[in-house]
């Protein structure tokens, strides 16, 4: 299926129970089954709360607003909340959540409170993606600035953060049981980072794309979904590091977010040509057993390395 929106589509999130799915506007409106103007400018990140009761949104005004989702009508609407443009948002507990800004900042929320739990500056550029190991209860960023860095939140304190890397990292998972993280960069390399080695990365997927890997999504231990400039969509395989196959496409433009259903059965894409795409995941991966290319870069840490610290707990 696919959705003209009509306008730039920055983010995009599905119901945690059902097809409901949800997109931010560069306009500030929130297109969730009716348009709802939640900012006074652009719509840039959203996640569902409340077990998919309302969602948040956050903006360059500023603001995070939560809106009711049967409704639409907002909840409430933290003012000010960071000092640069709202970039990125991500779920950790039922209660908490985590946004990041243009000016490398991250602060952690409490949905309840309504309050800020904590504040990490950590990078000196935009935070262009946020993931969360719940085991060791660590937030691993992505930045403009060319560095991933690891904030604990138990400690409350940036834990560690890597080299400067020659491009801008711009996504990330954690992939292979939590040993391995997976940032992309604007020049369409992966950087795989082995968990607690955070200072350098271990390797290097060079053979992706030649343009930048904007968005990943993963889909198992072994394999991740990207999502690049080019507008091509991948299914792509971690150690030994492949290009499975392309499985989608959004022409020539770039893919913004990636983003699955509650079950698991439908992948969403959105990207710059204004459309929301959604794909049949079974349907794309139907033909995925061969492999088109193989990088000649191999993992070069043991598996064993890693074994004295917490490892996140993988993610379903």
């Amino acid at each position: 299926m696919e959705i003209n929106l009509g306008k730039h589509p920055f983010d995009v999130d599905f119901h945690p129970s059902n097809q409901i799915v949800a997109a931010g506007l560069i306009t500030g409106d929130l297109l969730l089954l009716l348009e709802v103007h939640a900012h006074t400018e652009s719509c840039r990140a959203l996640r569902f709360v409340n077990e998919g009761r309302a969602i948040l949104t956050g903006s360059p005004d500023l603001s995070i607003l939560a809106t009711d989702v049967e409704t639409g009508s907002a909840i409430a609407r933290l003012e000010n909340a960071h000092g640069a443009a709202v970039n990125r948002l991500v779920n950790l507990t039922a209660t908490t959540i985590a946004s990041g800004d243009d000016d490398g900042c991250i602060k952690v929320w409490d949905t309840r409170q309504r309050s800020c739990c904590n504040t990490f500056e950590v990078h000196e550029e935009y935070v262009s993606d946020i993931t969360f190991a719940s085991d060791s209860m660590k937030l691993l960023a992505t930045s403009g600035d060319g560095t991933l860095s690891v904030c604990n939140l138990r400690s409350n304190k940036v834990q560690t953060r890597s080299e400067f890397s020659e491009d801008e990292l711009l996504s990330v998972v954690i992939m292979k049981n939590g040993r391995k993280v997976i940032c992309g960069t604007q020049a369409g390399t992966l950087l795989l980072y082995s968990w607690g080695c955070f200072k350098d990365c271990s390797d290097r997927f060079v053979d992706l794309s030649p343009n930048s890997v904007d968005a990943l999504l993963k889909l198992d231990e072994e394999r991740l979904i990207t999502g690049s400039e080019n507008g091509l969509i991948s299914l792509v395989g971690i150690l030994p590091n492949r290009i499975i196959q392309p499985i989608a496409e959004h022409s020539d433009y770039p893919v913004e977010r990636l983003a699955f259903s509650h079950d698991r059965k439908i992948l969403g894409s959105i990207s710059h040509d204004w459309t929301l795409k959604l794909w049949d995941l079974d349907n794309l991966l139907e033909d995925s057993g061969n492999t088109t290319k193989t990088s000649a870069v191999q993992d070069s840490d043991s598996d064993e390395m890693d074994m004295d610290l917490t490892l996140p707990k993988p993610s379903k």
